[in-house]
């Protein structure tokens, strides 16, 4: 029996949609960030505003820092699904060609991100300078159109970078376990170090495209770039680890 690739994308998107886990997860992609926004820039927007050491286009997206647990979670829980209670052996049943099921799993798992991630970006940049008046930048100011394509851009691809490493670990526990510190606490630990290797861990070298004038050898694509690597090398694990692992 040959299964269409069209009938693929659709069952895999009726899986994600049917999890309460990784619709959960989207959601509060959008939610916490927007909230965490309009709750900061509602209450000490304006005066963090007029800080000296302010820049108003990266500030704009403070909440990414939370956006994105929320968007790792939706990538290891939409893959992770398929490791619970022997899933996975019934959709291979299902597609017996791997590198279609997890293409069409990959494929609909990052549109989602996507589209969720740039409707989040867009909404954070343009909630948040609601409420700072004289201080309020546009989407006219220098960078700040890149910054929101980039942002959702960003999130996708973190969500990307969950989901290859969970068909390697098998395990989304095990994955919130890696890339939360890896992405929060570790450039953290790290501090400025724009000279060194910190600036090329995925969470730092994507949120450049955030900065009006970057810091540090990478530009703000360039960032990006970096973090197109991470995702790319994880999703091409993932999928080895698909094609070559028993169900």
């Amino acid at each position: 029996m040959t299964v269409s690739t069209s009938a693929v994308l659709h069952s895999e998107w009726i899986k994600i949609k049917s999890l309460r886990g990784s619709v959960g997860s989207l959601i509060a992609v959008f939610v916490a960030t927007v909230a965490i926004t309009v709750l900061v820039f509602a209450t000490v927007g304006r005066a963090e505003a007029d800080n000296a050491d302010a820049e108003p286009l990266f500030d704009a997206f403070y909440a990414f820092n939370f956006g994105q647990v929320a968007v790792i979670s939706f990538g290891a829980t939409a893959v992770s699904s398929e490791y619970v209670n022997s899933a996975l052996r019934v959709s291979l049943a299902a597609v017996p060609r791997r590198g279609l099921f997890y293409g069409a799993k990959i494929a609909v798992l990052g549109a989602a991100a996507l589209l969720v991630g740039l409707v989040t970006s867009f909404t954070t940049f343009l909630g948040g300078q609601a409420f700072l008046g004289e201080y309020a930048i546009g989407l006219g100011h220098p960078g700040a159109v890149r910054a929101c394509v980039g942002g959702g851009v960003y999130l996708a691809l973190m969500a990307l970078f969950a989901a290859g490493l969970t068909a390697v670990l098998r395990s989304g526990v095990a994955v919130l376990g890696v890339l939360i510190p890896f992405t929060l606490i570790v450039p953290f630990v790290l501090g400025d170090m724009s000279g060194g290797a910190a600036q090329f861990l995925p969470g730092r070298a994507g949120q450049q495209i955030l900065h009006e004038d970057p810091s540090g050898m990478l530009g703000p694509w360039a960032g990006l770039g970096v973090t197109v690597l991470w995702a790319a090398a994880a999703l091409a694990a993932g999928w080895w680890a698909v094609r070559r692992r028993d169900a």
